[in-house]
């Protein structure tokens, strides 16, 4: 899965495709380097960021889903909104990505009516609070029971289980020790039955192991750590920045482990 945010603000790539032929551009660029599918989003959920209104929302991601469907891209939207989720549907989006792990009580009938695909992730608190010390008493328990509890909602909404997906949510509302305790146990969440989605691309808890100076941008060879790691423990999709270096990556390990690429 390849990222593609249009937001002025997001902790990476914010503000880097500014025009609608920019951003088009690079996600039938990263479907071309491997991606299987192009994850656009509208609203920053780095920790600290601001909510995005209705409208302004709609108006980032809207033509930039009609756009690369026309190119003949897989497109997933990015969000917690209803509105938005259903008018990227419209526009030819086949997936829904939400960050709140369908919070709202609308988001799971839309994906069941619509024969979408879900993405469902863990996040503790909201965006601008959730890095405010974090607790678990067992955090790879916690958020599989989570994530299994909303799965279960989703499928009895009508959403059918192949058609779902699940996310730690690496980064949300999630210490540094956290993070990596997830990581090191992402098969408990693979054994689970649903696909997993593994999001740690360019991330910050990436920053510290590197020495706190390494720029998000440049954290591609740690995000490939994870990758390669993901893979390993049974991981089905990794959401990243970087699809070429990623690709390379994954086909490398699928063959060492003699697992079809």
């Amino acid at each position: 899965m390849g990222v593609l945010n249009v937001t002025p603000d997001s902790f990476s790539d914010g503000g880097r495709y500014p025009t609608l032929t920019a951003a088009i551009d690079h996600g039938v660029e990263m479907a071309e380097q491997g991606a299987g599918i192009i994850d656009v989003g509208g609203e920053s959920t780095r920790p600290g960021a601001d909510p995005v209104s209705e409208g302004d929302e709609l108006d980032r991601v809207v033509p930039v889903v009609e756009g690369l469907v026309e190119r003949g891209v897989a497109v997933s939207i990015d969000t917690a909104k209803p509105v938005v989720a259903r008018a990227a549907l419209e526009a030819g989006a086949v997936v829904v990505n939400d960050v709140t792990g369908l919070s709202d009580p609308r988001m799971a009938p839309l994906a069941a009516e619509s024969s979408a695909g879900v993405v469902i992730m863990h996040m503790q608190g909201q965006p601008r609070t959730m890095q405010d010390d974090p607790h678990y008493d067992d955090v790879v328990g916690e958020v599989r029971d989570f994530l299994v509890a909303r799965a279960r909602l989703a499928e009895e909404a009508g959403v059918s289980r192949d058609r779902i997906a699940i996310d730690p949510g690496i980064g949300f509302g999630k210490s540094f020790e956290h993070n990596l305790t997830l990581l090191r146990n992402l098969k408990e969440l693979a054994d689970t039955g649903y696909p997993v989605l593994l999001g740690a691309s360019r991330k910050a808890f990436l920053g510290r192991i590197l020495g706190g100076s390494v720029p998000a941008p440049e954290r591609d060879p740690a995000t490939g750590a994870t990758v390669a790691l993901a893979i390993e423990q049974g991981v089905a999709i990794v959401r990243v920045h970087n699809v070429a270096m990623t690709t390379q990556i994954a086909r490398t390990v699928e063959a060492i482990l003699g697992r079809d690429s």
